[in-house]
């Protein structure tokens, strides 16, 4: 098979959740330990860190792979899901995995594929692993799936692990409250490793604080650690500063990422360092801001709070539950322009009602649908939309209605393409 027919052939073999969801999550750990077992189990060859957590740990992790890189180390970066290619979500140094490595793995693994029928996330963490290790890099940074116990990433010893904040979404599987979401969350915590969490919370807090005890691990609560005593946005970025039991740590930071939501990751971020320099990590601060200050283009992050145009000001995000659209709504805010126009679309198994309930009614909308099994009709959407009295156009691609959108607007409007990571996947 060529690069082509190997992918079509991971997406019709296996359940993919990010097309047909939760039928596709396999809640055990018994197929990536086989794959791996059968690889020689390559995780162990290679240090690494674990990030999960409901919104922000895909910032989280490019940014500290940003880090890593600029501080010299090789560094291996596994995210999920892609945007535009299926390589994306393996990068080494910012690089993505060669499709020749793609074509190879999966012939080679074809058998094993056969036999247990994995979904396609456990093939491509199990691919990821064996190219880190081939490929000899110093630290993996690796991003969880989808909650955390059961992910199928769950199977490294990381040198860290890291836990952004906790919301409710995927509930129809991590659980109906956010205390039942935690406990899935926290399964990454492992025995003596140190675990940072990002966002303190009363009702989750005694449950990490709960696992760490049982693992004996240290337990960071960034927002407890740090504090930012400085934010404004300065052109193409975020300048924070951070401080730490009155003391300015970080002064004058540059981040090229420019949501205010990012300014709770780089506390978790700042906070991971820190940790690691404890682990004798080699990473100053030179490091740090060269790194920050770049993140997109070393390591390639796409669709957070992304500009793709100006005049009219057109802005995608890949903010797809209630905290990452209450989120958004504060960067529209922050952001001037005469009006507002949405082009929206969702999945099927999101909280659709709730996320609808924080969007403007000024502001004009084009419904449409990105093309999978999971998403959510465009005129289910128009018409859910209507009873929170949002009114629009409904359009059967996101191309028509970006394109509608761009028609309609005047230069100093501002066009937001959002609701779904598969809406931002598919702007042309």
């Amino acid at each position: 098979m060529n690069y082509e027919q190997t992918i079509d052939y991971l997406y019709r073999k296996l359940p993919m959740f990010t097309r047909v969801g939760a039928v596709a999550f396999k809640k055990d750990l018994h197929n990536t330990i086989a794959m791996c077992e059968r690889l020689d189990n390559p995780q162990n060859n290679f240090k690494t860190i674990h990030i999960g957590g409901t919104n922000g740990k895909g910032s989280t992790s490019h940014m500290l792979a940003a880090i890593f890189q600029q501080a010299g180390y090789k560094t291996g970066l596994y995210t999920s899901p892609h945007l535009k290619d299926f390589r994306e979500r393996i990068r080494i140094n910012g690089e993505m995995v060669s499709k020749d490595f793609v074509i190879d793995f999966v012939d080679q693994q074809q058998e094993i594929i056969e036999e247990l029928s994995p979904s396609f996330f456990e093939v491509t963490v199990a691919m990821a692993f064996s190219y880190f290790s081939e490929q000899n890099v110093d630290i993996a940074i690796i991003e969880v799936g989808l909650g955390g116990r059961l992910d199928s990433t769950n199977i490294i010893t990381p040198e860290l692990s890291v836990i952004t904040n906790i919301s409710l979404d995927h509930t129809n599987i991590l659980g109906n409250t956010l205390r039942e979401i935690a406990g899935e969350k926290a399964g990454i915590i492992k025995p003596g490793i140190p675990v940072v969490i990002g966002e303190s919370h009363p009702e989750t807090d005694q449950v990490f604080i709960q696992k760490a005890k049982e693992t004996q691990s240290l337990i960071l609560f960034a927002d407890k650690q740090l504090q930012i005593s400085k934010s404004v946005k300065e052109d193409e970025y975020l300048k924070v500063s951070i401080s730490q039991n009155g003391n300015v740590l970080i002064e004058n930071l540059l981040l090229d990422l420019t949501g205010t939501y990012q300014l709770k990751n780089i506390l978790t971020v700042i906070q991971a360092v820190e940790t690691l320099r404890a682990l004798d990590f080699k990473i100053d601060n030179d490091a740090l801001y060269a790194a920050l200050k770049e993140v997109k283009g070393l390591t390639g992050l796409m669709g957070r709070w992304q500009i793709l145009s100006k005049n009219p000001l057109i802005v995608c995000d890949t903010g797809h539950n209630i905290a990452g659209i209450t989120e958004v709504m504060q960067n529209i805010n922050d952001t001037p322009h005469n009006k507002l126009h949405v082009v929206i679309g969702m999945v099927k198994d999101k909280d659709i009602s709730g996320v609808l309930n924080l969007l403007p009614a000024k502001a004009t909308y084009y419904f449409c649908q990105p093309q999978l099994e999971r998403a959510l009709p465009a005129q289910e959407l128009a018409s859910e939309a209507e009873n929170h009295g949002l009114k629009g156009f409904v359009f059967p691609t996101v191309e028509l209605a970006i394109n509608a959108a761009k028609k309609n607007a005047n230069a100093d409007d501002l066009i937001y393409i959002g609701g779904s990571t598969f809406v931002v996947a598919e702007i042309p």
